[in-house]
């Protein structure tokens, strides 16, 4: 019995597709990474098709790829040894929402901004912001986080529970929706960041908060990098409660200009917001502009207006658009380190640094609350010389990353762009990884070859 026969036995023919037109769609994410088409893609509307899926594949030893809408940015998604792309955008469902709880039950097709527009009704929010309108499942998969990790956290910290679908089809729960545990070993931890290769999630149980009384955003320009970095760590170890902060450099600051018709100065520039209530925000703010000051500020201005504030962060979260705009025909190459913050100045100048010396254009955006920074490149990915020097800036600043103590991703994920680096970062617990992958998949079927 074929594949696709084996499939027509557990899911209807309008649930199975082998048209080269979606095919072409699986066989890639945002990535640089060379494309690759599936053998079939399925579409489940349930955790029990998708059981019944991976049975087949188990049973065939055919590989399986989960899919959300292949916005992953180190080809966690791209089928290199063929097999069944599982797309979850059938399952799509906001199951519920637990107000008094505070937290909300979803579908793995769910994406962020669908999410966003139910919970207004309800007066919350889900903090999670990587820029994408990502899936969730997807978000989980990668533990992704953005500009709202420095006060709410990462994925990781919102996850209460995953409905996984094993190797062998088997249906788990890793949580609860209790706030706390002491009971068993963490598998919400385990299976979180895991991009695919442990289990298939279809069911997520997420932490949400209520929207914040009053919020202000705000911009903040500096002649140096360090009096930049330096303004946010004194920010943070006065106990401000800074909601997002986000550093462009001037180089990205000028793509965004041209892009967006603004006028921002074209220098290391700030983004703040601050959450709470009108008096607190007050005295946070006449707080932060003391610091921001005090590390030499060349300019400064904030937002209360909805429309304004989001007019500044949408700003921010097109630059890679800015960059794409600007040079047609090429591609991006982003990647991500992330580092004590202590160290994140040397780091970004030392990435500054690397750019320069490749030639290629590109900028640095970073989440300096938390150390995480990303270096966006403009490449021919038809051009080897391009890729070469691409590669080289991103071994240097995942070696200097390291070298402080950090890791080589802080919210991309390892994919297959970032595997060269895990016995570096991760030493003899990188055997541990791989025993626990080969006791939950142990003919390697789930996402083979990424990450291990």
């Amino acid at each position: 019995m074929s594949i696709l026969e084996a499939l027509a036995q557990v899911l209807p023919s309008e649930q199975i597709s082998t048209n080269e037109t979606i095919l072409k769609q699986h066989s890639s994410d945002e990535s640089y990474h060379t494309p690759e088409f599936p053998d079939v893609v399925v579409y489940p509307k349930s955790a029990k098709e998708v059981s019944e899926v991976i049975k087949v594949a188990a049973i065939n030893q055919i590989p399986i790829v989960p899919f959300g809408l292949g916005s992953s940015l180190e080809g966690s998604v791209i089928p290199y040894q063929k097999g069944i792309t599982i797309d979850f955008s059938w399952m799509n469902q906001i199951l519920e929402v637990l107000p008094d709880d505070f937290l909300v039950k979803v579908q793995p097709g769910v994406t962020r901004k669908q999410l966003e527009k139910e919970l207004k009704k309800y007066g919350l929010f889900f903090p999670v912001d990587p820029g994408a309108d990502a899936t969730l499942g997807g978000m989980a998969a990668t533990n992704a986080s953005g500009t709202t990790s420095v006060k709410y956290g990462v994925m990781r910290d919102q996850v209460r529970d995953l409905e996984v679908v094993l190797a062998d089809g088997t249906i788990i729960h890793t949580g609860s929706m209790g706030a706390k545990s002491s009971s068993g070993i963490h598998l919400n931890g385990l299976f979180v960041g895991s991009e695919g290769v442990l289990g298939c999630f279809t069911e997520l149980t997420l932490k949400i908060h209520g929207i914040p009384e009053e919020m202000m955003a705000g911009r903040a320009t500096f002649s140096t990098l360090d009096d930049a970095v330096g303004a946010v760590i004194h920010m943070l170890q006065a106990g401000i409660p800074v909601a997002r902060v986000e550093l462009v450099d001037e180089q990205s600051m000028k793509q965004i200009n041209q892009f967006n018709d603004t006028t921002y100065f074209e220098a290391p520039t700030i983004f703040l917001e601050f959450h709470g209530n009108e008096a607190g925000l007050k005295q946070d703010i006449a707080f932060a502009k003391e610091i921001l000051q005090d590390h030499e500020c060349q300019d400064l201005a904030f937002e209360s207006d909805t429309a304004l504030r989001n007019q500044l962060w949408e700003a921010r979260h097109n630059t890679a658009y800015a960059y794409l705009h600007h040079y047609p025909g090429k591609k991006q190459m982003v990647t991500d380190v992330c580092v004590p913050i202590s160290k994140l100045a040397d780091a970004i100048k030392h990435g500054r640094k690397a750019v320069d010396a490749s030639g290629l254009p590109g900028g640095i955006v970073g989440h300096v609350g938390d150390g995480n920074y990303h270096i966006l490149m403009m490449i021919d990915v038809n051009n080897p010389h391009d890729l070469a020097k691409a590669n080289k800036v991103n071994e240097e600043i995942v070696s200097f990353a390291l070298a402080c103590g950090g890791t080589c991703t802080g919210e991309h994920g390892v994919g297959i762009g970032k595997t060269k680096y895990q016995k570096k970062e991760h030493g003899e617990a990188l055997e541990v990884m791989r025993k626990l992958k080969t006791a939950l998949d142990p003919e390697h079927i789930l996402n083979p070859g990424k990450i291990l």
